[in-house]
């Protein structure tokens, strides 16, 4: 027999491993993304500064809902969020980008 508890709580733990993976794509995309404009910015502190904020707000509140005084559903959610950091590592890391440009003749 199926005890439903325990299904709830595995479902619960698979929830938080993808809102993980989905906030460290979005804090990381996010960081790849203000990295790469800051040499056209007019202002990069400010660029930096307020990208630094906006990524912070949306990841803890995140981390913050998933957490629910359940430190379990924590460490899915972080797993997940590291998880998504070393896959955008290896698709968006600097051995892409000068494969890429030695593509191009750059």
């Amino acid at each position: 027999m199926v005890d439903i508890n325990m299904t709830g709580k595995f479902l619960h733990y698979i929830l938080s491993f993808i809102l993980g993976v989905g906030l460290g794509t979005v804090y990381y995309t996010a960081l790849w993304w203000t990295v790469r404009a800051l040499p056209a910015a007019g202002n990069p502190a400010l660029l930096s500064l307020g990208s630094f904020f906006v990524r912070m707000i949306v990841v803890l509140s995140g981390f913050y809902l998933v957490l629910d005084s359940s430190w379990e559903r924590l460490l899915f959610c972080l797993i997940g969020f590291f998880l998504a950091r070393s896959v955008l590592i290896r698709r968006l890391g600097p051995e892409r980008r000068v494969q890429n440009s030695a593509r191009k003749g750059v």
